[in-house]
Parts: C-alpha cells; sequence; structure tokens
C-alpha cells in the first residue's frame, strides 16, 4: 500500500492477520509496515497509518540524520565508532598504526565479526538454558535487511553489525531468534515466548529501529 506523508510517497506492507489492533513498525532502512487484523478494510487501514503520522515522519528523519552522520564519519584516531551501543576512537577499538583507510576499514569489521561471534555465544549459552532449546549452529555473518535468521535446521544466523548495539539489545535478538527454535512464524505464542525472557522487548526493537541505519561504519 502507498500512501502520501508530507509530500512523500511512503510503501507500506500491510500483514492480515487473527489479531484485535494494528501495529506498525519501522526497520533500520525506513521501511514500514502494519500489522491489522484480517477483515479490515483499506479505508480503516489508511486512518490508522496517519495516525502514526509524526512517528513515521520523526523515525525517517532520524534514519537520514544518522545516514548522513555515517556517510562522514573519518577513518583515524580521531574517528569515533560504536561498540555495545557505545562511541569509542578507532585507536580504543583497533590496532591503527600506520595503516591505509582500506586497511582500518577491513581490520575494524574483523574486529566486530570477533565481538559479535563471542557475545553472541556466551548469550546464547544463558538464554538456551531458560528457553529449553538449543540451535544446532549459529554463524556470524552480513546483512543489509536483517539482525537475525533461524533455519527449519535450527541454524541460526546474525548480523555482525549487533556488536554495535547494546548488550540488551543483542540480547533481545538472540531471545527472538531462539524462540524460532520453537515457533517460526510471528504468531502470539511466539511473541508470549519473547515476552516470558524479555517483558520490554518492544523497547529493543525500536532501538533498531531508530538506531540500526548508524550502526555501520
Amino acid at each position: 500500500m502507498q500512501v502520501e506523508i508530507d509530500n512523500q510517497i511512503i510503501n507500506v506492507h500491510v500483514q492480515y492477520g487473527r489479531r484485535k489492533k494494528s501495529t506498525i513498525h519501522m526497520d533500520a532502512f525506513g521501511r514500514v509496515s502494519i500489522k491489522v487484523p484480517k477483515d479490515m478494510t483499506e479505508e480503516t487501514i489508511r486512518s490508522a497509518i496517519e495516525q502514526y503520522r509524526k512517528w513515521i515522519t520523526d523515525n525517517l528523519r532520524k534514519i537520514a540524520a544518522d545516514k548522513d552522520t555515517t556517510n562522514t564519519r573519518e577513518y583515524d584516531d580521531e574517528g569515533k565508532f560504536l561498540h555495545l551501543g557505545k562511541e569509542y576512537l578507532l585507536h580504543e577499538l583497533i590496532e591503527t598504526d600506520g595503516l591505509s583507510e582500506e586497511e582500518l576499514k577491513l581490520k575494524l569489521k574483523k574486529f566486530y565479526f570477533a565481538s559479535c561471534k563471542k557475545i553472541i555465544g556466551e548469550r546464547i549459552k544463558i538464554y538456551q538454558n531458560d528457553l529449553k532449546v538449543k540451535p544446532k549452529s549459529f554463524e556470524i555473518v552480513e546483512s543489509r535487511t536483517k539482525w537475525g535468521t533461524c533455519s527449519s535446521d535450527k541454524k541460526l544466523t546474525f548480523n555482525y553489525r549487533l556488536a554495535m548495539a547494546p548488550l540488551e539489545v543483542i540480547d533481545y535478538v538472540v531471545i527472538h531468534e531462539l524462540c524460532h527454535l520453537h515457533h517460526m512464524n510471528h504468531d502470539r505464542s511466539f511473541w508470549r515466548r519473547v515476552g516470558s525472557i524479555m517483558p520490554d522487548y518492544k523497547e529493543k526493537e525500536q532501538y533498531l529501529a531508530r538506531h540500526g541505519q548508524a550502526m555501520t561504519f
């Protein structure tokens, strides 16, 4: 569905399901989706989206601002980069002496991959016990659209950029994917399972929506 907000055409992905209320979501790249009751009319959906007009525009501006900040990042000792939700000078994360910009980018990427693998491994061990599940394996990958995935054969993947997020946000993604070992879709049972371990999981989703675009280098 296409809607016009502040002279901008926005594509909204509509998901129908067995639910009483509509909920709206924006991912780290500014893509908007809305989950609605299966019998909701298009007119009612548009009215529901209209109620979120300010929320949509505010988040789109924030994503655009984060993108501009990312594009002006400096690769030197004074450049600032995220790790576990905090900003660090580049030389605090990796050795920088005598390296070109491309070499610094490569080294920083390796740092994030290694950090993410270590942290995810530790968090899986904690939460798999709480959820009484065990993945077959997990892998750290590069993705532009997913923070994590769970396959039907119980293999998990996690985006290396999660190493830039606060630990509690990483925990949310770990819990989310582990819960898919019980429920492969996002039905009520799935979200109840997530909420049983992390009642404030929606705040973590919102963090990724607001700050995900800045979690790059």
